[in-house]
Order: structure tokens, then sequence, then C-alpha cells
């Protein structure tokens, strides 16, 4: 597909109430409001290509940057390149997923985690934290800094509840996926967990919740998904 075959599609594929939905949790014109499942439809048949989600991601239209994420090349997308997307990523589906899924999947998603989460940005610290949850997520543990992860968990029980709102929601999850995806690092997980207890987020007057980061492990532990790496971030 061409980039103008794919705009069109996605205009034909814009749902009111998804768009309605997704303009609650902080998307902005210009967008369609596409499904994510229709997201994947064309997913299918352009696969991945670099250059064409570097198109898409610049067109500021959510559906598009999202799908970009999707799409893009984590072999050929550079770290400058990372870098612009982050920049103009202004909400959590575009900097708390799109784009660190494709940055935990570079060789430089940790590099990349570790400048993020110093930004005085809202939104690239953020991602920052989601590309650490991502890159704990799917990196064997014999590859991963372990103390670096470690000193990370005692900066959120230092920092969270004075961080950035969508911080402290990235902080959370980070927290969570590193008791999860970590065996070794579960422990002492629980017990930032245990320091941290409920955290509060604006969630845009939504329905949704914080969910408590030692229930989450717990539940984990209980299923026996600790240590059960994911095969890639982007889902």
């Amino acid at each position: 597909m061409t980039f103008d075959e794919i705009m069109s599609e996605l205009e034909k594929k814009g749902d009111p109430q998804t768009k309605k939905t997704l303009m609650n949790h902080g998307a902005k014109e210009p967008f369609f409001g596409v499904k994510v499942a229709d997201l994947k439809t064309i997913l299918k048949k352009t696969k991945k290509n670099h250059e064409l989600s570097l198109q898409l991601y610049d067109t500021g239209n959510s559906d598009a940057m999202y799908l970009a994420g999707l799409m893009a090349d984590e072999k050929k997308i550079t770290k400058d390149q990372l870098q612009h997307w982050v920049e103009k990523a202004y909400w959590s589906y575009l900097n708390e997923y799109a784009v660190p899924w494709v940055a935990s999947e570079t060789k430089f998603g940790m590099e990349l985690g570790m400048k993020w989460i110093l930004s005085d940005k809202e939104n690239i610290a953020a991602a920052g934290w989601a590309t650490l949850s991502s890159t704990a997520s799917i990196m064997p543990d014999e590859t991963l800094d372990i103390p670096v992860f470690s000193q990370l968990l005692d900066k959120v029980a230092e920092s969270i509840h004075s961080s950035p709102n969508r911080v402290r929601m990235a902080m959370n999850s980070f927290v969570i996926a590193v008791g999860t995806y970590i065996k070794d690092l579960t422990d002492r997980a629980l017990l930032t967990a245990s320091k941290i207890g409920l955290v509060s987020v604006d969630m845009n007057g939504t329905s949704c919740k914080v969910p408590a980061a030692s229930d989450y492990i717990n539940k984990n532990i209980m299923t026996g998904k600790v240590g059960n790496k994911r095969k890639q971030a982007r889902c």
C-alpha cells in the first residue's frame, strides 16, 4: 500500500465512538478514531516498512502515528528518528506505547530509556520509563544490567509521588514490569511497591484506575508468569 492509500483507508475505518473515547484519553485532532484491530489489518498488508512509517508518523495524525509505531523497522530506525518521534508523542497511546515499544526493540533501547527518564518534559520522561519497562519484558535477564534496574526501583520509591502525572503512571508500570519479568528483582520490586503504595494519577476524568503494583505482581506470581518474557514489545 502507498502512503495515500493508507491515509484513505484510515479515514474510511474511522469510528465516531472510538474517536470520542480516544479524545477522552488525550488524543487531539487531526485523527479519525481507528480501532487498533483495524490498524493491524492495514499492517498485514504493509508489514514492516521503515520509510512508510516515517511518513505516517510525520502526519501528526494519531491513527497514522500509532500505525507507524507498529510498522517501524527496529533494525533501520535511528536514535535521532526515535528522538524526533518521542518529542512529537503528545499523548499516552504514543509516548507510553507506540514509541517505547519500538525503542525497546532496537539495540539502543536501554540507552534511550535512561536518557528520556531524565527529561523535564512529562511526555518524554514517561516514554523513558515505558521504554525501560518494555526492555525488561523482552530482553533475557542475562543481557540486562540488573544493578541498574535495582537502582531505578530506588529512584521510583524516592520520587514517584513528586513526579508529573503521567510519569507517575509510567513509574508504577515500571515496578510491575520489573517484578514480573526480572526474576532476581521480584522481591525488590514488591518491596518498592509496598513503599509507594497506591499511586494517584489523573486519568482525564475517565473510569480507568491505576493498578496497585503489589497486587499486580503478586497476581503474576500466583499464576506462574514471573520471568516469562514476551517475544516482542509491540502488541
